[in-house]
């Protein structure tokens, strides 16, 4: 601090992914989280708004740029092409400079989105997406060995199928996780010293384990372990005198039922599957499918990793083209198909200027989005409750025409899935949750309001009021605001007016030719993919 104005000039963001409101507020407020309860009494905190739809790859970037994934250009796991394919979104698909290439020294662990690893002033180990740990996943790269070295069990995530029906194995393995990534934590506070502006690491563990257990007992020790690293790091802030932000990307919630949006759709005539005539028909008439050939394929040593490592991308895609199955890609009849969805509740229409088999004239777009405005708004319970949420993409995502049209999720107890199935309901099977729209912010530092409450925040305000807080401008272009409530009214935040800077928007990197076969499969795991 400098003289009686109380002022910061470094921030640490410390993520929880999926951590919701209502739960961090019960078991703080009952005492069962110590370092919370500290948090929320001696600073600033409320529930904290995602994206739409709420998931990691949308939500992360949203809080490292302070802009929606109009403007930072990303839209799920998987970019959808004009062919109907889709690749993995990387950090080279990231339009928008996010804090670490703001501010300087910045030290970034575990963040989704972040590989491969960019050149920062500072260290970097990237996060979700990145195929394994035998590739180049940290900046610099010696870090990798000392990892290696020093966490020789490390690993980016878990296989989560080998875990379905064996929850306490499934709990000591995300222990063991969470333990290994609080090591690397340490080892960036080693190498950061004293001198850093930003720190930015993720603890992804609360939303893995969540999405198969929705036990109480479960989850509060889990949320003990979170405390008890907590209390760590801010030791470790008050001692550097910096602003402390405690953020989730989404919430989470129980779920009972799966709706699959494209039956919908199928259902009312907007999607047609894939005729089985020619190849597919032969390969159907003798019952051959996508997943018998894979199961056949995995039992003589042939697993779906190595076709995907050995083979061209388009081979794949034509041969997938061909076998019968329930695919949201590879089944579907664009010649014929006037609407679909894809990746985590996107809906496209298949208009003739954006996709290479479109059936719908630009002009007559507004009018399918009424219709299937009302399609969704038709699936409801026994007792007439409506189940699917809409949003309109173009309220959404005003600058980016190649937006999806809809965003449809479901309501509280039921998730949304892209499978082209024969019913429109279906079981959950392993997963036990999913996500939800309120995550959780917590601030505290020098600058910081005692006992304040936020309301109304989003995951967009997150980098603006980090910026303004330590005296650094915030992007003219940001879509988040700042939140000076969180601030004392006697602090250098509240007593100046928020500078702006012009950051540039960047054209997408090169393309990443990476064998991303892992990911996709720990993605299956989590039910983010089909």
């Amino acid at each position: 601090m400098s003289g009686s104005t109380p002022t910061s000039e470094r921030a640490f963001v410390l993520g929880l992914d999926g951590v919701p409101w209502r739960l961090l507020e019960q078991w703080s407020d009952e005492g069962e989280l110590p370092n919370f309860a500290r948090m929320r009494e001696e600073g600033a905190s409320g529930p904290l708004v995602s994206t739409s739809p709420p998931t990691t790859p949308l939500a992360w970037p949203s809080i490292a740029t302070g802009v929606w994934p109009d403007k930072h250009g990303i839209y799920g796991f998987q970019n959808l092409s004009p062919e109907y394919t889709h690749e993995m979104y990387t950090s080279r698909d990231l339009k928008q400079p996010t804090l670490w290439e703001q501010l300087s020294p910045a030290h970034v662990g575990n963040v989704p989105m972040t590989y491969p690893v960019n050149e920062i002033d500072g260290t970097m180990v990237s996060g979700m997406m990145t195929p394994s740990t035998e590739r180049e996943f940290t900046h610099p790269p010696d870090l990798g060995d000392e990892i290696e070295s020093r966490i020789p069990d490390y690993r980016i995530s878990l296989d989560y199928p080998e875990y379905a029906g064996r929850l306490d194995a499934f709990e000591e393995a995300v222990d063991e996780m969470l333990t290994n990534r609080r090591e690397l934590m340490r080892m960036q506070m080693e190498r950061a010293g004293d001198d850093w502006q930003l720190f930015f690491f993720v603890y992804t563990a609360p939303d893995r384990f969540q999405h198969l257990t929705w036990e109480m007992d479960r989850l509060l020790e889990h949320y003990r372990k979170l405390d008890d690293l907590l209390g760590e790091v801010m030791e470790y802030t008050d001692r550097h005198d910096a602003d402390l932000y405690v953020v989730s990307d989404h919430g989470f919630g129980p779920i009972d039922e799966l709706i699959f949006v494209n039956h919908i759709l199928e259902r009312e005539g907007y999607l047609v599957r894939r005729d089985d005539e020619g190849t597919r028909g032969a390969l159907a008439s003798l019952g051959i499918s996508r997943d018998r050939i894979t199961n056949v394929l995995e039992r003589v040593g042939i697993s779906e990793e190595m076709i995907v490592s050995t083979l061209p991308r388009g081979l794949i895609d034509s041969v997938a083209e061909q076998l019968p199955g329930d695919h949201a890609l590879y089944d579907v009849d664009y010649d014929e198909t006037v609407a679909f969805v894809h990746g985590a509740g996107n809906c496209y229409i298949n208009d003739s200027e954006r996709f290479e088999n479109g059936v719908v004239e630009p002009v007559d777009v507004p009018d399918v989005k009424s219709e299937l405005v009302d399609v969704f708004e038709s699936v409801t319970d026994g007792d007439g409750t409506q189940l699917i949420t809409i949003e309109d993409g173009d309220e959404l995502f005003p600058t980016d025409d190649g937006s999806p049209d809809l965003v449809v999720n479901g309501i509280d107890g039921y998730d949304c899935r892209n499978a082209i199935t024969d019913e429109p309901f279906g079981d959950t099977g392993t997963y036990a949750a999913s996500h939800r729209k309120d995550g959780i912010i917590l601030c505290h530092g020098p600058t910081i309001d005692a006992g304040a409450t936020l309301r109304g925040a989003r995951v967009v305000d997150v980098a603006p009021t980090l910026l303004h807080g330590i005296g650094e401008p915030v992007p003219e272009n940001a879509d988040g605001r700042v939140l000076f409530d969180a601030f004392r009214n006697d602090a250098t935040p509240s007593r100046t007016k928020v500078r702006r800077s012009d950051v540039s928007s960047r054209k997408r990197g090169d393309e990443v030719e990476e064998d991303f076969s892992d990911v996709e499969n720990r993605l299956k795991g989590l039910g983010y993919m089909e």
